[in-house]
């Protein structure tokens, strides 16, 4: 299996960096290829913009989304966009490795999202979710961060469920753009816990990483429940 691991932590000693150490040492280990981006240490550039096509369809007015498609059939984008999109593209395995920030990924990752899921390749048009345009790839987020996991346990808790904070990220961004998502796995209130909970955790991601094959996806819609203009389709009388 190919596996691309993105890396958005800007400490190299942090605890999210040594989540992704033991993912590539393990997945490499199960003899899986691996490449990484770590985009803070990579300089990676997170601002989308005009800089990003080499050759405008429309030079007068930005849209960006209508730019990536045509700098993407031209082969015109940035050469650091097409670097990500080869390895997305090699992929069958994308795990995006991140601390929360403000209920959200960083926004080195976010910038990431934005320049490289290029609409056209990733989705356009009625292509998305089981027809998006990454089908049959995984994906699956590995995240750290200060609270407890009581304070994301259902409705009742402090902060409501942890799949309402991250619904932008795994439905409207990996599972829109075709991907089969995997349960997050979670590292909880690692700025504040000891070193041998901090062993646990990291001998919890190795079985995680074992197990890979066994886990069953999230479920998203699928767009054959739903007309042309997306209303879902009335069940049949009778």
């Amino acid at each position: 299996m190919n596996v691309f691991i993105v890396h958005a932590h800007p400490e190299p000693k942090s605890f999210c960096s040594a989540l992704r150490w033991v993912a590539t040492e393990t997945l490499r280990a199960q003899g899986h290829e691996v490449r990484v981006s770590d985009l803070y240490a990579d300089g990676f550039n997170p601002v989308a913009g005009a800089a990003d096509f080499g050759e405008r369809k429309n030079p007068d007015y930005l849209v960006y989304a209508l730019e990536q498609r045509h700098g993407y059939e031209a082969g015109t984008l940035a050469p650091d966009i097409q670097a990500e999109v080869a390895k997305l593209l090699w992929c069958d395995l994308l795990i995006l490795n991140f601390p929360v920030f403000w209920f959200s990924v960083p926004a080195m990752l976010k910038g990431w999202i934005d320049r490289v899921l290029i609409s056209g390749l990733t989705y356009g048009g009625l292509r998305f979710y089981d027809r998006g345009g990454l089908l049959g790839k995984k994906a699956m987020t590995t995240l750290t961060l200060g609270g407890r996991a009581h304070m994301f346990d259902g409705p009742a808790s402090i902060h409501g469920p942890l799949d309402d904070m991250l619904r932008p990220l795994l439905r409207g961004t990996l599972a829109y753009t075709g991907m089969s998502v995997l349960p997050p796995f979670v590292g909880w209130h690692v700025p504040y816990i000891g070193q041998a909970a901090r062993e646990q955790l990291l001998q919890d991601y190795r079985h995680r990483l074992a197990t890979l094959e066994t886990l069953t996806p999230l479920a998203f819609p699928s767009m054959g429940g739903f007309d042309d203009q997306l209303q879902p389709k009335s069940p049949r009388a009778g």
